[in-house]
């Protein structure tokens, strides 16, 4: 469960990365964007890395459900007086709620983007590549659903951030990197990467809507 944790945060920086590029204003965006994406669906070692992704994904879901059944059937009956907010946080007592909502999200999002640019009719740009950058322009500046898009998309960011502020550190433990001098750094960590990484990737689609 941690391992494939942290291999997803590896894979939410690199993601972020390419996405970045829709900042980029007019053709010059377009071409890097489109450029990107192609990379990400031809280069031969970014394929091999894809396919432990969605391993990894599919993996982390089913495990995260095995842990949670596990859990409740350990104890059936609840304790007459509990008060776990008093030595947990809200996130990691609600992390199979969190990553039922983000896998739902990866679904639609998988569907809309990753789908239309494998197996959909889409144009190309001037450098020959298949527009996903229009694509994705399309999609989050719809005058139909396009606020919608962009109000799910922000609020999954925040089931990815809460998801991320118990489980960046909680990886590290599970693994055995954990020492007194350090968790407090890790913590530190995790709640930056918590923020800023969830954070980028909703700046996009309210970018996109804003400037229609």
């Amino acid at each position: 469960m941690a391992a494939t944790g942290l291999f997803l945060c590896l894979f939410l920086v690199g993601h972020l990365l390419g996405n970045l590029q829709l900042f980029i204003s007019g053709e010059e965006g377009q071409l890097q964007f489109n450029a990107y994406a192609k990379f990400m669906t031809s280069n031969p070692i970014v394929k091999i890395l894809s396919y432990l992704t969605y391993i990894s994904i599919l993996f982390h879901a089913f495990d995260g459900l095995l842990l949670t059944i596990k859990n409740r059937s350990a104890r059936p009956a609840r304790y007459v007086y509990e008060r776990a907010d008093r030595n947990s946080i809200w996130s990691s007592r609600n992390m199979g709620i969190l990553g039922t909502v983000i896998l739902a999200f990866l679904v639609t999002h998988m569907a809309n983007f990753w789908a239309v640019m494998h197996f959909g009719e889409i144009g190309q740009d001037t450098a020959g590549n298949k527009d996903l950058h229009t694509v994705v322009m399309a999609f989050f500046r719809s005058e139909d659903f396009g606020l919608i898009a962009t109000a799910l998309y922000v609020a999954s960011m925040f089931a990815v951030s809460f998801h991320l502020v118990h489980g960046f550190k909680s990886a590290f433990q599970s693994v055995g990197l954990s020492h007194r001098k350090y968790n407090a750094i890790l913590g530190y960590l995790g709640y930056g990467f918590s923020i800023v990484v969830p954070g980028l990737f909703a700046a996009i689609p309210v970018y996109i809507y804003l400037t229609k």
